[in-house]
């Protein structure tokens, strides 16, 4: 039997839903400042009128447009590496019965709370000729604890028979990872992804400490230098493109574009988001 709800109870869920609605539209409206000022010919808080000129202007920038490929690259490039290595890894450490498994474990836990430092990381990346080259932008960073540690739960939480069933019929451990485990792993890699991707697109400070030469430069710290330069130009101090108009709305679509490809990116991914962080984060 369906029970009435009460009047108060209606007026409560009405407040609710209007206060959250107020609270949602409130959040778009930087957003939304941000696009209209990207098309907009003035400083005008409210744009008289609309142009693509900015657009027009990043684009035909080559250092722009290097810095997009850049970081296009990297990312693709980046997030790969890192699914692949976390999930190597990761599975190996899913093994209760791997020798070391809990020296190895406690490895991984010490990097969650203790760093190297950035002067000895700026050090080891140099030893291994990984300066002014892409791969510093990704090495260094190739594999977080966090989400090692939730991927290790994940693994350890399919059921064992599966494996064995497939080590019986003459499987090896990698035909097992890649045949058994990783297709059933699939959330779990979607919300990964997503998370090693929007960090590596969004990354900028190991870009500055490592690279020097402005054609490997990602396109955040394109971003940086149009928002702090006072003379908002792109590009290096060497190669200044001066803005020939309102410079805040070439910072403002710089900043649309920086930002587009992981909001298109998203919605795909998102289905598999909320289970996929889930998962494998109760299991010890």
């Amino acid at each position: 039997m369906i029970e009435s709800r009460s009047l108060g109870s209606k007026i409560f869920d009405i407040f609710n839903h209007t206060f959250l609605l107020l609270v949602g539209l409130v959040s778009l409206l930087p957003f939304v400042y941000i696009v209209v000022t990207s098309f907009s010919a003035t400083s005008d808080l409210i744009p008289k009128s609309f142009t693509t000129e900015a657009y027009q202007y990043i684009f035909s920038a080559d250092t722009f447009t290097k810095s997009l490929l850049v970081s296009i690259f990297v990312t693709l490039v980046g997030t790969f590496v890192q699914l692949a290595l976390s999930c190597l890894m990761a599975y190996s450490l899913s093994h209760t019965h791997l020798p070391g498994r809990g020296f190895f474990l406690m490895m991984v836990l010490i990097t969650m709370l203790f760093s190297g430092g950035m002067i000895p990381t700026y050090f080891v990346v140099q030893q291994t000729g990984l300066l002014n080259s892409l791969w510093a932008l990704i090495i260094p960073n190739a594999i977080s604890a966090f989400y090692l540690i939730i991927l290790k739960n994940f693994f350890q939480s399919i059921p064992n028979e599966l494996k064995e069933s497939a080590k019986i019929d003459g499987a090896h451990e990698l035909t097992v990872l890649f045949r058994i485990v990783l297709p059933l792993s699939l959330p779990a890699l979607a919300a990964f992804g997503l998370f090693y991707a929007v960090g590596i697109w969004n990354q900028y400070f190991n870009a500055i400490l490592y690279i020097s030469d402005p054609a490997l430069y990602p396109v955040q710290v394109i971003l940086r230098q149009l928002i702090i330069l006072s003379s908002g130009a792109i590009g290096d101090s060497t190669s200044i493109e001066t803005i020939p108009y309102h410079g805040q709305a070439i910072q403002m679509a710089v900043i649309v574009v920086a930002t587009l490809p992981i909001i298109i990116l998203y919605p795909f991914l998102q289905k598999h988001f909320a289970k996929g962080v889930l998962l494998g984060s109760v299991k010890g």
